[in-house]
C-alpha cells in the first residue's frame, strides 16, 4: 500500500494510508505522563504536517495527476499515481480515523479512514465487501440513496433483502441467522429511530454477519460503532463533517487491515475518488465539528421542546424528548441527541407543502449537516415509500435559536387552513 514521503515534504507526519494512526496520545518532555486527547483537540490537531520552522500549519493543497518515481523497483512509500492516494486526501483520513477509533480508554487501535468521491461512493464500496447473492438485513427507514441502490442490486439478483425495524432488537436478531451482512444505520434518516447499537454489533457476530453502520447523522463526537466492534463505519462527509455545504465527499473507516486493503482496491479500480480542493475543504470545516454539533444539537433540542403540542403538528421526533422512543437508548449509548428533528403535519401533504415553502430563514433543501437550518418534505424522493407523506425532516443549524423559532412557528401558523 503507497505510504506518504517523510515528513520534511508536504505530507502528514502521523501515518500512511495502510497504517494505524493515533494522534489522540500526547506526551513529551513537559507532560511525560501520555494522555488521551478530549475529540475537540483532535478535531483541530489530527491530519497536520510536523510543527517545524518555517513550516505552513496547513497542507497545501496537492494538485497533481501523477507522483514522481524512486529509482528502481517501486519501493513501499512510493505514491505513485493520483488515483491511488493523494496528500490532501491522507490529512482528512487520518483526521477522521482518530475521531471514529481513538477517543476513549477503550478506543480502537489501527482505526484507518478512505475518503470517497461522494458518501454513495462510500456507501457503494461497502456494500461491494458483500458476497454475490448474500443476504443483507437492513433498516426499514435509511438514507434513500441507500435503499434506492440495494433495491437495485436485489432486483439483479445481487442481494437477497431482509428489511427490519432496526430499533426492534428482536426483530433485527430473528432476521439475521444466514445473512452476510448487518447494515445499520443510527439514528435512521429521516424517522430518528434509534438502534441498539452494542447489542445489534454483538449479534451480527454471533450470526456470521459483517457489521456496517452509517454514522452520518450522530458523527464520531456523539457515536463511535468501532468501539462497540462495528467492522466499517460509513460517512457522508457531505454533511456534518465538512458542514458548509460546499463539498459531496464521502468516507470509510475500518479497524481490519484487510478490510481496509479491499475498500482501497476498490476506491482505486473503481475510480470512487475524491478531489484535492474538497479534500481541503473537509478537513477545514472538521477543525469546527465539535463546535458546530454542539451548537446545532442544542438548538434542535430546544426546538423540539417548544415544537411539542404544537397545534399544527401530530408528532415531533427527537432523541432528546423524554418521551421520544429512542430517549432512554441514544442517552445510554450517545454523547448527545444530534441535531436533526422530524415533524409529521396535522393538514398532511399540503401542510407540508406550505410549511417548506413559507419559511423565510430556513432553507427548503434537501441534504442537511451544514451550518444553516434547512427542512424538506422527504417524501418528495420517490425511493422512500415507507416514509409517512406529511413528514418534514429538519436540519438545525448554528443560527441564533430564537430567530429559528420565530421563522418556524409563524411558518406553522401560515400552514392551517
Amino acid at each position: 500500500m503507497p505510504q506518504p514521503p517523510p515528513a520534511a515534504t508536504s505530507a502528514p507526519p502521523t501515518a500512511g494510508p495502510g497504517d494505524p494512526v493515533d494522534p489522540t496520545r500526547l506526551a513529551g518532555p513537559a507532560d511525560p505522563v501520555e494522555r488521551t486527547l478530549a475529540p475537540a483537540t483532535v478535531a483541530v490537531s489530527a491530519g497536520r504536517p510536523a510543527a517545524t520552522a518555517n513550516a505552513g500549519l496547513n497542507l497545501p493543497v496537492a494538485f497533481t495527476s501523477t507522483f514522481v518515481a524512486s529509482h528502481g523497483a517501486k519501493e513501499p512509500g512510493d505514491l505513485v499515481y493520483g488515483r491511488v492516494t493523494n496528500p490532501s486526501w491522507e490529512a482528512f483520513e487520518q483526521a477522521l480515523a482518530a475521531l471514529e477509533g481513538g477517543l476513549s480508554t477503550d478506543r480502537v487501535t489501527g482505526a484507518r479512514a478512505l475518503l470517497f468521491g461522494s458518501g454513495m461512493a462510500a456507501i457503494a464500496a461497502a456494500l461491494s465487501l458483500l458476497p454475490e447473492g448474500g443476504t443483507l438485513v437492513l433498516p426499514r427507514h435509511a438514507y434513500n440513496g441507500t435503499l434506492g441502490l440495494v433495491d437495485g442490486l436485489a432486483e439483479r439478483g445481487r442481494v437477497v433483502l431482509r428489511p427490519v425495524d432496526i430499533d426492534d432488537t428482536e426483530a433485527v436478531r430473528a432476521a439475521l441467522p444466514g445473512a452476510a451482512m448487518l447494515w445499520i444505520e443510527t439514528p435512521t434518516n429521516p424517522m430518528l429511530e434509534v438502534a441498539d447499537l452494542p447489542a445489534l454489533v454483538a449479534a451480527g457476530h454471533a450470526a456470521g454477519a459483517l457489521v456496517v453502520v452509517d454514522n452520518t447523522f450522530a458523527t464520531p463526537l456523539l457515536q463511535r460503532p468501532l468501539e462497540h466492534g462495528a467492522d466499517v463505519v460509513v460517512h457522508s462527509v457531505t454533511k456534518y463533517l465538512s458542514g458548509h455545504s460546499d463539498v459531496v465527499l464521502g468516507a470509510a473507516v475500518t479497524a481490519d487491515a484487510d478490510l481496509h486493503a479491499t475498500l482501497h482496491t476498490y476506491r482505486t479500480l473503481n475510480g470512487a475518488i475524491p478531489g484535492p480542493m474538497e479534500a481541503f475543504l473537509a478537513l477545514r470545516g472538521l477543525r469546527t465539528l465539535h463546535l458546530r454539533v454542539e451548537r446545532a444539537g442544542a438548538n434542535a433540542a430546544e426546538l423540539a421542546r417548544r415544537l411539542v403540542g404544537h397545534p399544527a403538528l401530530t408528532r415531533v421526533r427527537h432523541p432528546s424528548l423524554p418521551d421520544d422512543p429512542g430517549h432512554a437508548r441514544a442517552a445510554a449509548q450517545m454523547d448527545g441527541f444530534g441535531a436533526i428533528v422530524s415533524i409529521e403535519l396535522a393538514g398532511g401533504v399540503d401542510a407540508a407543502e406550505k410549511l417548506a415553502s413559507s419559511v423565510r430563514l430556513w432553507v427548503h433543501t434537501t441534504s442537511l449537516g451544514g451550518v444553516e437550518s434547512t427542512l424538506e418534505r422527504r417524501r418528495r424522493h420517490k425511493e422512500a415509500p415507507t416514509v409517512p407523506e406529511n413528514l418534514v425532516r429538519l436540519s438545525v443549524g448554528i443560527e441564533d435559536v430564537e430567530d429559528l423559532w420565530a421563522d418556524l412557528s409563524a411558518a406553522l401558523a401560515r400552514t392551517s387552513p
